[in-house]
């Protein structure tokens, strides 16, 4: 699999095209911002119709991520859920296809804005939780060092030959970590936006996701 190394506050972490942090040494996969059943929180809520293939789509990529790392622990990073109503409403293939991943390892699911409570899946439910170093939540919060985070699904925006590009991507520097969304039909943040560039040192790298399974580019933040 073609990840792209980071060395994080004591932590050798693989940073991969899917988005998912994988952190070999203690056997965690991470990933954030699933955003399962957005399709039919659209279609409920707004009546817009959007193809309902989303979910699915992201636990392909989930599932291709956990055959690649065999990992023996799960962190949803949160807004594993559009909403709490699309966790109870989750499709039954859905639901298989997921408890199939979480079978035999541990899975944490931690809280986010769109998923506030406990789902019926099995798992734990946490608000946060340390791992060693690092620290796992959705919102990045205060000065914290080793703070793992999802929540604002960053994008860096490049101008290239005369195109102007975006790409998600990880945001880092020396004591934050904040990842990009996991979901098919997730939008983004750009990382000059000050609510994400006051939150990272001036130092601070973007690890460009290109797509198509390529291994993340590291540059600058653009700001």
């Amino acid at each position: 699999m073609n990840g792209h190394p980071i060395s994080f506050c004591g932590a050798a972490l693989i940073a991969l095209p899917s988005g998912g942090l994988h952190w070999p040494e203690t056997g965690v996969l991470c990933v954030s911002d699933l955003h399962l059943g957005k399709s039919d929180r659209i279609a409920r809520r707004e009546g817009r119709m959007l193809p309902p293939y989303d979910t699915l789509d992201t636990l392909d990529r989930l599932s291709e991520d956990i055959a690649a790392t065999r990992p023996t622990q799960v962190i949803c990073l949160g807004d594993s859920f559009d909403d709490l109503a699309a966790a109870r409403d989750l499709a039954t293939a859905a639901r298989a296809r997921l408890q199939a991943m979480m079978a035999g390892r541990t899975w944490i699911w931690i809280e986010g804005n769109h998923d506030p409570g406990p789902v019926d899946l099995g798992g734990t439910h946490r608000g946060e939780v340390r791992l060693g170093p690092l620290m796992f939540r959705h919102i990045a919060a205060g000065a914290s060092t080793g703070e793992v985070s999802g929540h604002y699904h960053p994008k860096a925006r490049l101008n290239a030959r005369g195109r102007r590009l975006s790409y998600p991507c990880f945001l880092v520097d020396d004591r934050r970590l904040i990842m990009p969304a996991y979901g098919t039909y997730t939008g983004g943040l750009f990382c000059d936006r000050p609510e994400l560039s006051s939150l990272m040192s001036d130092a601070a790298q973007a690890l460009l996701l290109p797509g198509r399974g390529r291994a993340p580019v590291a540059v600058p933040m653009p700001r």
